[in-house]
């Protein structure tokens, strides 16, 4: 499994993250726990969508054309 998420990607799904977390608290909703996927995938560097899709954010994994 090697990484396919760059560094601004991973910024960008933490923040998108944390702002549903906060939704889901203030809303006193359990939706609120889809989350956590963002800030995973960021967390591992990988996403599974983008492995399938074959596409890379991550500038050492890009295969240039």
């Amino acid at each position: 499994m090697h990484p396919n998420i760059g560094t601004t990607d991973r910024w960008i799904r933490i923040i998108i993250g944390l702002g549903i977390l906060a939704l889901g608290m203030t809303f006193k909703s359990w939706w609120g726990l889809v989350g956590f996927i963002p800030i995973l995938t960021a967390a591992i560097k990988w996403c599974p969508p983008y492995a399938l899709l074959g596409l890379s954010t991550c500038p050492a994994q890009r295969n240039p054309a």
